[in-house]
């Protein structure tokens, strides 16, 4: 590519180039490419029939991705001039289950993307369903996304137009994200780092349209069920949990947090995955008392959302729930650190919903992207999440809450 990636273009439509000897034997790849290689490979070549039509749109990413990514999504049938009904979201298995109401009236098909990045056969699977989906168009527009996953599905469908974000690029990364945007595919420049992910969004649509269109705060469709719980008093919902053990607030904090809800008359409700909340001696005497819910580990992803909607208050780590309880409408409050700040929590100013509050402590030691020095093994708290205090994240929540206010 002419400049290099550092000296990288300004405008929409760019196209990367590479000798094609180089695409042919590209160097630099990591084993895992190589082993990949030769299915990849077939697939790409498999011929093709049918006549190709609509657009693949690729969302290899998790549920707090997806949720940031929703809303824009009603704005691709427009910039591509395609139907919402030939419009295919190729997704996760994480949010599988919500998928058919959260994307009425597209099509969606998930994958288990643990089994797709290690398993050469259910590999290789998938990318023949792809191939045989024949687009006309395929999108790739995650900032931070794994090449062997997303760039590579769109590489194999090989669609006549197929458009990319430029995405977060390191040195282990390089060659190979250069390898996939060098096939013919138009890049866009989202913005640089820490770029927030709805803005990267709206700007990706906007410059595929030809418009600007402005971003908007999260919003997800969902039904109106009755929340898992008996009827009683107005409840919150309080999420210990986070797939990342750095990010998990320290549960003493969550823990205060319920007496003092109980003390103004309201229910609280744990959840959570079992595994991302381990059994606690405190947490177990808790749970006895009058108003307690314990729901961690029993609740389906579709009952979680119907428990957040009808929540007075939610309150969790940076997590996929967190995005979920925002775009819900409920009110939230995030407990936020400073791995990559400002890319996925806190949001903007302009697309912040007046629903969500998010607490953090900053430090110089921001921007880290959770490669933190400062603790003595992986499964410690980050400090930037110790630091948020107990009394920080309730004042957040009697601005949210008028029951709670004194």
């Amino acid at each position: 590519m002419a400049g290099g990636f550092d000296d990288f273009f300004r405008t929409p439509g760019h196209r990367f180039e590479a000798a094609p000897i180089w695409r042919a034997l590209p160097g630099g790849m990591r084993r895992r490419w190589w082993l990949f290689r030769p299915l990849d490979l077939i697939a790409r070549h498999w011929p093709v029939l049918k006549k190709r039509r609509g657009l693949l749109v690729i969302r290899m990413d998790g549920i707090g991705d997806m949720v940031l990514f929703r809303r824009v999504l009603d704005h691709y049938a427009a910039a591509f001039a395609v139907t919402r009904e030939d419009i295919t979201i190729l997704g996760c298995t994480s949010w599988e289950t919500i998928a058919d109401v959260v994307f009425a009236g597209y099509r969606v098909k998930v994958i288990d993307e643990h089994a797709f990045a290690r398993r050469p056969i259910y590999r290789f699977a998938v990318s023949l369903w792809v191939r045989g989906l024949a687009p006309k168009a395929s999108v790739c527009d995650s900032y931070f996304r794994r090449a062997l996953m997303a760039d590579s599905l769109a590489w194999v469908a090989d669609a006549p137009r197929q458009v990319t974000s430029l995405p977060y690029i390191n040195e282990p990364t390089r060659s190979e994200f250069l390898f996939y945007m060098s096939q013919g595919a138009e890049v866009i420049n989202t913005g640089d780092y820490p770029t927030h992910e709805v803005v990267r969004h709206y700007r990706f649509v906007s410059a595929v349209g030809g418009k600007t269109v402005q971003p908007r705060p999260p919003r997800i469709p969902w039904r109106n069920s009755k929340p898992p719980i008996e009827d009683g008093a107005p409840y919150v919902v309080l999420n210990p949990g986070s797939n990342e053990p750095g990010r998990r607030w320290p549960l003493a904090g969550y823990l205060g947090l319920a007496e003092r809800f109980r003390k103004k008359g309201l229910r609280v409700v744990f959840v959570g995955v079992a595994e991302e909340n381990p059994d606690d001696a405190r947490r177990e005497a808790l749970a006895g008392k009058p108003g307690i819910i314990d729901l961690t580990g029993r609740t389906t992803l579709a009952e979680l959302l119907d428990l957040m909607k009808g929540a007075a208050c939610v309150i969790g780590n940076d997590s996929g729930p967190a995005h979920l309880s925002i775009a819900l409408g409920a009110p939230t409050v995030v407990v936020v650190g400073g791995g990559h700040f400002g890319c996925f929590v806190p949001y903007p100013a302009d697309v912040a919903p007046e629903n969500a509050r998010f607490v953090y402590e900053e430090m110089e030691c921001y921007h880290c992207l959770w490669r933190c020095p400062k603790r003595a093994g992986k499964n410690d708290v980050f400090p930037c999440i110790d630091a948020v205090s107990e009394d920080m994240v309730w004042n957040q929540a009697r601005a949210l809450l008028t029951p709670c206010r004194d």
